[in-house]
């Protein structure tokens, strides 16, 4: 659990560090800024940016009644993080699973990447996509 929140929290304490810093130097605004940059770029950086994880086992089931995507993914990823913020709303659409919250999920994602654990992945039906391109996989949200 705390592997996926690591990266969040070193920002967050290197945000404190910076803005104490600032304090003791006399300049608490700049201080201030700096700690909400740094908080802003740990949000962004922690599993809250995503919408809620699903397990493989559930996503699988959803998927095959509802025909809705399952999108592997994992915190502090910047290409999950540029997939996630270029759907938008319509990351709603697809079905959101941690691979290091999930070892079943880690293990799909090994089996359609050549034994890596390559995040983004995308299964659409019986199709698997490595790190799809963004207006691709939109047009597959909208489109379903």
């Amino acid at each position: 659990m705390l592997r996926r929140w690591i990266l969040a929290i070193l920002v967050t304490v290197c945000g404190v560090l910076v803005a104490v810093a600032q304090l003791r130097a006399g300049l608490p605004a700049n201080g201030g800024v700096e700690l909400l940059v740094f908080l802003a770029l740990a949000l962004l950086l922690s599993p809250w940016a995503f919408p809620r994880s699903v397990s493989a086992a559930e996503a699988r089931r959803a998927s095959a009644s509802d025909g809705r995507p399952i999108v592997y993914w994992r915190p502090g990823c910047r290409y999950c993080l540029q997939l996630r913020f270029s759907l938008g709303r319509l990351a709603r659409r697809a079905h959101w699973v941690d691979i290091w919250r999930d070892p079943a999920a880690a293990a799909a994602v090994r089996a359609v990447a050549g034994g890596n654990e390559t995040v983004p992945t995308v299964v659409l039906g019986e199709e698997a996509v490595v790190n799809p391109d963004r207006a691709w996989f939109r047009e597959r949200l909208r489109s379903s």
